[in-house]
């Protein structure tokens, strides 16, 4: 096993980190392993805590490691990708990953549209709408945090549907004939709120991408805005892009 230089001109804390990627790239570590804790790696290796700290930090934000508060330092398990050229929802990504989706259901409500959202569904100010917050799993593991507006006719009666056990866009394809066509969605990298992180089990500033996306029925009509927090360790997004030929 590697050890640390102490003559090096490459500082300890870089050196720490290369050993303990290695240590994941050479299946030592598998994924979703706990990695032994700062202080039992800073007198393995015979350097202080804060190197320790340092390195791991570094492979946390590099994607290598995650962490759960309360419980210590992970290896990331293979990210799940989504690609972006076809309209899928959360238990269609995870499926067919080979993992199990589930949710549990934060809130489940009818609220008024406010000014932004009527905008943006194209309704009135006032008009009533489903909200929908979830969060989302993948093997029990916390995923992503969902918030869905919703409006359609009798879009109401989604309060009594159990959105832990069902695809919202299953149910609403196939029980309330709600034909999904397309969407709009944006995607922004940022860092996790407390709240948010809380939920997600990770730390506070932890990377995460935002996603927000509008879904249009066949008729171009704005049926759903939904915002998600998705950890970043843990998520990839895909496409192909083809260059234009010149003529």
């Amino acid at each position: 096993m590697k050890s640390i230089h102490r003559g090096s001109p490459i500082p300890r804390y870089h050196q720490l980190k290369e050993i303990l990627r290695e240590r994941v790239k050479a299946g030592e570590w598998k994924p979703n392993d706990l990695i032994p804790s700062e202080r039992e790696i800073s007198e393995f290796y015979g350097i202080s805590r804060m190197t320790a700290r340092q390195a791991i930090t570094d492979l946390v934000n590099e994607g290598v490691f995650y962490r759960e508060q309360g419980r210590g330092t992970f290896v990331t398990r293979n990210k799940i990708t989504q690609q972006l050229m076809r309209l899928t929802g959360f238990t269609e990504d995870i499926s067919a990953r080979g993992q199990r989706p589930s949710a549990r259901v934060l809130s489940q409500e009818i609220i008024p549209a406010d000014e932004k959202i009527a905008e943006i569904l194209r309704i009135e100010v006032g008009e009533s709408i489903c909200r929908i917050e979830r969060l989302r799993l993948a093997d029990e593991a916390p995923l992503a945090i969902e918030r869905t507006h919703i409006h359609f006719r009798g879009c109401e009666n989604l309060l009594s549907e159990d959105l832990e056990q069902h695809s919202l866009y299953r149910l609403l394809e196939e029980k309330y004939g709600v034909p999904l066509l397309e969407a709009d969605q944006e995607i922004e990298a940022g860092l996790a709120m407390p709240e948010d992180a809380q939920k997600l089990e990770i730390e506070v500033n932890s990377a995460i991408l935002f996603i927000r996306r509008t879904t249009y029925t066949d008729r171009n009509t704005p049926f759903e805005y939904a915002t998600s927090v998705y950890c970043g360790s843990k998520y990839v997004f895909y496409t192909h892009l083809r260059r234009d030929q010149l003529l």
